[in-house]
């Protein structure tokens, strides 16, 4: 009897192997559950470097040719939350956003990649400001597999036109939460 408990057990463990299946899935080396002064936006009352996290995702589903990578805070007193990057036609060859790529100076975003503007008015990377005393906020970072190479906009776009195309062209996504408070 104990025998074939121990042989069921394996063939459980073994099939849940077998059969898993490979999820669209993003991480990041930089973010834990919150956000950090690295990350935190320079302006606007804070000091924070301002660098965006790095990011890497795998398991893209077939079909995919490019993808967008979106930063949004739903907590941001606006009525409309706050997003706080949006970098599109990443090229389909690409799975990782390195430390800093949302520095639009810096040029380490992939080739081809669009950094449009934010709801700071800037292009690139945003990081999180929070009002203080607001309490936690919640930054939803997603990444988007498209089954489009690219979605026909500039870098002037705002989020609102960008998101609608993400809308029309998302074949999966993913995401991350970092919270941040001040």
């Amino acid at each position: 009897m104990k025998k074939a408990n121990f042989i069921l057990v394996l063939l459980l463990l073994f099939s849940t192997v077998l059969f898993a299946q490979k999820t669209f899935t993003l991480s990041s080396k930089d973010l834990g559950g919150s956000a950090t002064q690295k990350q935190e936006f320079n302006g606007f009352g804070c000091s924070g470097t301002n660098e965006s996290p790095q990011l890497s995702w795998k398991n893209a589903p077939e079909g995919t040719k490019s993808f967008a990578v979106t930063m949004y805070d739903p907590d941001a007193p606006t009525g409309s939350g706050f997003w706080h990057w949006v970098v599109f036609d990443i090229p389909a060859n690409v799975n990782e956003l390195l430390s800093n790529a949302g520095n639009v100076k810096s040029n380490i975003a992939p080739k081809g990649a669009i950094q449009s503007i934010t709801d700071y008015g800037i292009k690139g990377f945003g990081g999180p400001c929070p009002p203080e005393g607001h309490g936690f906020h919640q930054y939803i970072i997603t990444v988007y597999a498209l089954k489009t190479t690219t979605l026909g906009l500039d870098e002037n776009v705002n989020p609102a036109i960008v998101g609608f195309n993400l809308w029309n062209n998302t074949l999966a996504k993913a995401s991350i939460i970092a919270y941040y408070k001040r």
